[in-house]
């Protein structure tokens, strides 16, 4: 078996809700990368997208990186078992915001079953600043007409790269 790639995650958002972005990136260098936005989504629903297409678009052993503790804690601490267990409720018995991703997302790491480690945000970490550079470029657009996260592309992204 092959050693996992690491892929780095992150989800930005232009208030909360407001325009938003997501991005993906392999380590070490973020050559392989993927990124996308919402023009009207949450920080938190940008960092479960950003970790579904990280794990759609790669294949073979995977550690997920990420600065969202409500991504690791799901997966880490399990918490979509007693979501799932309670009817999509969380433990104050309310409604677990954006099912519509986590469904495919739970379904994805457990025939894939990458690993996930937490990374403090905004710390220097190069890869961490990275995918934060193409999430917030992402989330000013522009964004695709006929699915809100449809992976789209934009000048100031690929600059990132040029630097």
């Amino acid at each position: 078996m092959s050693d996992p790639i690491e892929i780095f995650t992150d989800g930005a958002c232009q208030g909360n809700p407001g325009p938003g972005g997501w991005a993906w990136a392999v380590a070490p260098d973020g050559e392989r990368h993927g990124s996308g936005g919402s023009p009207r989504t949450t920080n938190q629903r940008m960092e479960v997208q950003a970790v579904l297409e990280a794990l759609r678009a790669n294949e073979g052993p995977i550690v997920i990186v990420s600065d969202s503790t409500y991504v690791v804690h799901c997966f880490r601490d399990k918490w979509y078992v007693k979501w799932q267990r309670n009817g999509w409720k969380n433990s104050k018995k309310e409604p677990v915001a954006n099912v519509d991703l986590w469904e495919p997302l739970i379904q994805l790491v457990l025939e894939r079953q990458p690993q996930f480690r937490w990374v403090k945000g905004h710390s220097g970490n190069r890869m961490n600043d990275l995918v934060d550079q193409l999430a917030v470029a992402a989330a000013k657009g522009p964004f695709a007409a006929d699915r809100d996260e449809t992976p789209v592309q934009s000048p100031a992204q690929d600059r990132l790269f040029d630097l």
